[in-house]
């Protein structure tokens, strides 16, 4: 019972203090710390994303302070409590604990950790980042580090020309009957916390355009100018945010006031109503390259020969492709399939080797690393392989031959049944059979 009981006490503690002191290596960070010592730094650095309550985060916390006393002075070592925090870990998309995340480069694009839990483990995969990030310095691929400081938040960053001035003219064009999700502030230039709030909302405004291409945009009305609009949706005190989406009744914005509070809320506004992305068949060198570059993981399917399925089989296999694709939209993977032994060059170099359909596996093309499904093809079976890889619990092994392999320009699947090839009939007439050799018994 006492063993119980200091068990629990302990837990209790972790819960309410996190798991990091200040006399450990790891710097604790959260919304007020962010933007400053991470975006604004130009030091590289791993991140860990924990719930106090997550037994995989208590048992990494002992390897994770070894790891950032191993790298101190060489790369900055981080922890954020999800639990405590969690308008931070919605704006990198954590789903599940711990998540590691590498900030390298481009600050505003950080990459998921997939190596191992070990401290030896993780200094590797920090020091292969930072080889990384050094060689694309030299090379004279700066990234993002300036551009975080320009997008950051707070004192005045950002730029202003991101937040789109709204008036009566041309507010019913571009809100109302334009395809993006807006966020518009209703403010009075005499307005103390309208004018504590503008730099918060220029930033995020910055921010916001980048991560979401447009999708989102961040507005202002001048509501002692446009008052016919503030009268038309109630504004009766100010700053009041409300989120506008096509076809829907505008709702009102109840989060915080801080460039990450807004920055996540239109993060999760955009994955709510972007598309899922298309599950593409691999046809020629370009998709494959361009789908696998473009993203930071490729999930590729090799399913079964359409002779062994049918095509009602075969749209079986994509209908549970597409509807893992709709779940993990926010992470913004590739998606692609091909026939089995229609790649072959693609098979072998993952290990796939012309049996076992259907089958999967996930690239990284940066790294040159994939890992294969182990279990079923179906939503659950994909579901735990994906959410593996999402928190960096995935076995992963080297591209075979380092690099992606050739590709084969195929014809697209028409969506029928397979025919088996007509067989040519012989002509015998002309063929002597008596010329032919008798086997002796």
């Amino acid at each position: 019972m006492g063993l119980l009981h200091g068990v629990l006490v302990s837990a209790l503690i972790l819960a309410v203090h996190g798991f990091y002191t200040a006399s450990d290596d790891v710097v604790e960070l959260n919304p007020s710390n962010f933007n400053k010592q991470v975006l604004q730094s130009d030091s590289l650095w791993l991140i860990e994303f924990y719930a106090p309550w997550c037994g995989h985060c208590q048992r990494l916390t002992p390897d994770w302070k070894k790891a950032a006393t191993a790298l101190k002075g060489i790369v900055k070592v981080g922890a954020v409590d999800a639990d405590q925090h969690k308008s931070l870990a919605s704006q990198y998309g954590i789903q599940g604990f711990p998540t590691i995340k590498i900030f390298g480069a481009n600050k505003n694009n950080p990459e998921d950790y997939q190596g191992g839990r070990t401290s030896q483990a993780i200094v590797e995969g920090a020091m292969t980042a930072l080889r990384s990030l050094v060689k694309d310095r030299l090379s004279g691929r700066t990234g993002g580090s300036g551009q975080s400081k320009q997008s950051g938040g707070g004192s005045g960053a950002g730029n202003k020309k991101d937040v789109v001035e709204l008036t009566d003219d041309n507010f019913d064009r571009l809100v109302l009957n334009g395809d993006e999700v807006w966020m518009v502030e209703f403010f009075a230039p005499w307005c103390g916390h309208c004018k504590r709030l503008e730099p918060e909302w220029t930033a995020a405004a910055t921010e916001v355009k980048e991560q979401t291409k447009g999708k989102v945009k961040l507005g202002a009305v001048d509501a002692t100018v446009h008052q016919g609009l503030a009268s038309r949706y109630g504004i009766r005190g100010f700053p009041t945010i409300k989120i506008f989406s096509k076809g829907e009744n505008p709702e009102d914005y109840e989060g915080g006031r801080t460039r990450s509070d807004i920055v996540a809320r239109a993060l999760e506004l955009f994955s709510a109503n972007a598309p899922p992305p298309e599950v593409t068949e691999i046809l020629n060198q370009d998709i494959f390259k361009k789908t696998c570059d473009d993203h930071q993981l490729c999930i590729i399917a090799v399913l079964p020969h359409i002779l062994d399925t049918g095509a009602s089989g075969r749209n079986s296999y994509l209908d549970v492709m597409r509807t893992m694709a709709e779940k993990y939209k926010k992470k913004i993977w590739g998606w692609l399939w091909t026939e089995a032994g229609a790649q072959m060059e693609l098979e072998s170099s993952l290990g796939i080797g012309g049996f076992g359909y259907p089958a999967m596996a996930a690239i990284n093309a940066r790294k040159m690393k994939f890992s294969l499904l182990k279990g079923s093809f179906s939503d659950t079976g994909i579901h735990e392989f994906l959410r593996d890889l999402s928190v960096g619990r995935g076995s992963t092994s080297p591209v075979g031959g380092g690099a992606l392999p050739k590709i084969h320009t195929v014809e697209a699947w028409d969506g029928k049944d397979g025919q088996l090839p007509e067989e040519e009939d012989i002509d015998l007439s002309d063929v002597d059979l008596d010329d032919f050799e008798k086997d002796e018994l």
